[in-house]
């Protein structure tokens, strides 16, 4: 059996998830292989100043804290998003997602929470590839080398294969998490969910199934 995470490391609903599905892969990981897509949630026309979108965003992350307990930090809140230049772009995230899952698909679910705690609480701006060498040096790979990896055109055009498996699972929001067992796959979390109700969906296909 295995877990497919799609989410995007600019959705703040998918950041206040990230607790969730981090104890999910914790508790079974001994039975479930885990694999970590990206949605592309801002692409294309929807990239922009972050300012475009302030207005929303300085009320609407007031409901996710409030439903997942997670903490906006105050350089995002006060820097970057007061400021309204930081370009918001989901293609960084996800190449440095992309990159991180050719060197240790184990730790894909660990990595993307950290690509989401660097822009929701740390106010990193997205095109700070810099800060993705840092957040792989966490993971004990060599800073340059990821930033180096980035910047190849393998890369920046491997994530359009994410893009794709995202709309071929037919996923219109984040996050999302599918189990696949036998090559079916069944939706066991559509948009936020606490534990309990993640582990009550798997365990009720899981149960279905043996």
């Amino acid at each position: 059996m295995k877990i497919i995470y799609v989410y995007d490391a600019l959705c703040g609903w998918c950041y206040g998830f990230s607790p969730v599905m981090t104890k999910f892969q914790e508790k079974y990981k001994n039975e479930l292989s885990f694999e970590v897509i990206s949605g592309g949630m801002i692409t294309g026309e929807r990239i922009g100043a972050i300012g475009e979108v302030a207005s929303y965003i300085s009320w609407a992350y007031k409901d996710v804290e409030k439903a997942t307990n997670v903490k906006f930090g105050t350089d995002f809140l006060d820097k970057t998003l007061k400021n309204g230049k930081a370009i918001f772009t989901s293609i960084p995230t996800a190449i440095a997602l992309s990159v991180f899952k050719d060197l240790k698909p184990e730790n894909s679910i660990e990595f993307a929470a950290e690509l989401q705690k660097a822009i929701y609480f740390d106010g990193i701006e997205p095109e700070n590839f810099n800060a993705y060498g840092k957040i792989a040096a966490k993971f004990g790979e060599d800073s340059e080398a990821f930033i180096a990896k980035m910047k190849d055109a393998f890369y920046q055009k491997k994530i359009e294969e994410d893009f794709k498996l995202s709309s071929a699972f037919g996923v219109t929001g984040f996050p999302s998490v599918f189990l696949e067992v036998d090559e079916t796959y069944y939706k066991i979390a559509s948009g936020y969910v606490p534990f309990s109700v993640l582990e009550n969906n798997f365990l009720s296909v899981k149960n279905r199934k043996e």
